[in-house]
C-alpha cells in the first residue's frame, strides 16, 4: 500500500485537490492522509459547493492542521511522498524557510528531509521575483514545482477535462497508475 500525504492550502484552485482525492479514493493501493489548511477551508467555501465534511470524507485519514504531533509530522512515518494541491505562496514560503508552525508545513519539511517526493502545485500569477526565488529554493531542496498549468493537446472540452489532466500528471510524479488515464496522453505529431 502506498501512503500519500495530500495537502490543500488556501490558494485558488481547491477543486484540484478535491479531484485528486476523488480519483485516489478509487485506488485501493493508495492510502491518503489529508491536511487542509485554515485558509483552504475558506477557499473551499468560496470556490466550490463542497463542504469541508465532503472533502474530508474522500481521504483515508484526516489530520488536523494544528496537530503538530500527528503521525505525518515524523520522519518515522512511512509514506510514498506528499503533494500540496494547490500550494499557496504562504505555504511555499513556510516550507522553504523551514517555518513549520502548522502540520501542513511540518509534513512537507519532513518529506524533504526524508528525501521523499514533494510536489508543490504552486498556484499564483503573475509571479514576482520573490515567488520565483522561493520556487527555485524549493527545487534546490528537492521539491518538484508543478504549477497546475493546463495543456491543450488533448483538446479539453470542459474545466473538468483541464483539472483531470493536471491531476493525472500529478499522479505520474508518484508513479501511481490509474486503470484508465483521465486524459488522452500526447501521441506525437500525426502526418
Amino acid at each position: 500500500m502506498k501512503r500519500l500525504i495530500v495537502g490543500i492550502s488556501g490558494a485558488s484552485g481547491a477543486i484540484y485537490g478535491i479531484r485528486l482525492l476523488q480519483v485516489l479514493q478509487n485506488c485501493a493501493e493508495v492510502e491518503t492522509h489529508l491536511i487542509v489548511s485554515n485558509a483552504a477551508r475558506q477557499t473551499l467555501a468560496m470556490e466550490t459547493d463542497y463542504s469541508l465534511r465532503d472533502v474530508t470524507s474522500l481521504a483515508s485519514v484526516v489530520h488536523d492542521v494544528r496537530d503538530i504531533a500527528a503521525s505525518v509530522s515524523s520522519g518515522s512515518f512511512r509514506c510514498h511522498g506528499m503533494v500540496i494541491l494547490p500550494c499557496s505562496m504562504k505555504t511555499l514560503s513556510a516550507i522553504v524557510n523551514s517555518y513549520t508552525d502548522d502540520l501542513l508545513s511540518r509534513a512537507a519539511d519532513v518529506t524533504l528531509k526524508e528525501r521523499k517526493p514533494l510536489v508543490l502545485c504552486v498556484r499564483e500569477t503573475p509571479l514576482h521575483l520573490g515567488h520565483l526565488r522561493l520556487m527555485t529554493q524549493a527545487a534546490e531542496m528537492g521539491a518538484v514545482i508543478m504549477p497546475p498549468a493546463p495543456a491543450f493537446y488533448h483538446r479539453p472540452q470542459s474545466v473538468q477535462d483541464i483539472v483531470d489532466q493536471t491531476v493525472n500528471r500529478v499522479l505520474d510524479q508518484f508513479d501511481i497508475q490509474l486503470e484508465q488515464d483521465l486524459f488522452e496522453r500526447w501521441q506525437g505529431s500525426k502526418p
